[in-house]
């Protein structure tokens, strides 16, 4: 039987514990994951379970929607623009299904005031991509009406152009012509973009 001081102490190191790792303190660590680019999600979906939660992700809106049925998750991380609709579905029938869930949406960054709508939808709050894993981690660990810690090492503007070209690059099969006209750049500029080291 613990004494006073005895436990005392063990409250002291959960609480030591749950400001170290805030996800120690739910029993429940589900974690979905809806976005349609599947290289993204991979790494995603790794360093999420490196972080301790158990990951299942979907690549469309009727997957993800499927497995909130099956199973509404406690956290979610959802992009906004999926090949089969809109992200803000599934936030959606998570929120039905488990209204106490908490979402995040990824958004690119012209798609800033469609996030703001899926936070009223029940989304707890909204990243610009590319976003990482701490970011990620530290919104959904936030407190309701706070925002999250701003990153230590935060990408530098440099970087977030590169992950943001190279990003269009895989969506368009590498070709160089074709992503250079979907960011409206000049061809031998995207050349030579991509020939070099991604930025700090």
């Amino acid at each position: 039987m613990l004494t006073q001081s005895g436990s005392s102490a063990v409250t002291a190191d959960v609480l030591q514990t749950s400001e170290s790792d805030p996800l120690a303190a739910y029993a429940d660590r589900s974690l979905l994951i809806v976005d349609d680019d599947r290289p993204f999600s991979t790494r995603l979906a790794r360093a999420m379970e490196m972080r301790g939660y158990e990951v299942q992700v979907a690549e469309s809106v009727a997957e993800g929607v499927s497995m909130v049925d099956a199973r509404a998750p406690a956290f979610a991380v959802i992009d906004m623009r999926l090949g089969d609709g809109n992200g803000l579905d599934v936030i959606a029938r998570l929120k039905e299904k488990r209204p106490e869930a908490r979402g995040v949406i990824l958004t690119g960054y012209g798609n800033i005031a469609t996030a703001v709508t899926a936070v009223k939808l029940g989304a707890f709050d909204y990243l610009a991509k590319p976003a990482d894993a701490d970011e990620i981690h530290g919104t959904l660990m936030a407190q309701p009406g706070e925002r999250a810690d701003p990153p230590e090492n935060p990408m530098s503007a440099d970087r977030v152009r590169w992950e943001h070209i190279q990003r269009v690059y895989e969506l368009c099969s590498r070709n160089v012509s074709e992503t250079a006209r979907r960011l409206n750049m000049h061809r031998r500029t995207l050349q030579r973009i991509l020939a070099k080291r991604a930025p700090r």
